[in-house]
């Protein structure tokens, strides 16, 4: 399958960006929430205002973290690969399972689990920190991984690295 790794990073791109603009939006108004005048407690049992700022402050956290990560997408590099290349960062991995069901993973440097649809395949992103992720680099076509643990557990064949 030949899927446009350019085209996969817009996507990741763009739902950072949707995600930031959640997190904004959410911010703004736990943000109002705190300040309201009808949320000043009468006493002390009274913690709506308190818990609306914490809200807003986590929020406003997790916005930093996607603007960050949006960065490091705009600076990744992406790379070739061949049938012989191990694995690395910016690998657009197809993984075969037993019954020639197939899943793609997309080597990114973060936001693992993110997930976009591009041209109807859904591709997951994996970090190399992640367990399979750490399974995943230095590999290549033909080689196994395992995913998950215990008896949910599957073998996957690399049948691509692109």
């Amino acid at each position: 399958m030949d899927l446009n790794k350019r085209h996969i990073l817009q996507l990741v791109l763009d739902r950072l960006a949707h995600d930031l603009n959640v997190q904004f939006t959410g911010a703004k108004t736990a943000h109002a929430a705190s300040t309201h005048e009808e949320n000043i407690p009468d006493n002390k049992y009274e913690t709506l205002a308190l818990e609306a700022s914490y809200l807003a402050q986590g929020q406003a956290n997790r916005a930093r973290e996607i603007r960050q990560a949006m960065e490091t997408y705009k600076q990744l590099t992406l790379y070739s690969f061949g049938e012989e290349s191990p694995v690395r960062l910016s690998a657009l991995v197809t993984l075969a399972d037993e019954d020639a069901a197939t899943r793609m993973v997309f080597i990114g440097p973060v936001e693992g689990g993110l997930k976009v649809d591009c041209d109807g395949t859904e591709i997951v992103v994996i970090t190399p920190a992640s367990p399979l992720g750490r399974d995943l680099i230095g590999r290549k076509v033909g080689d196994v991984v395992r995913i998950g643990a215990g008896s949910g557990s599957k073998e996957y064949e690399i049948v691509e690295v692109s």
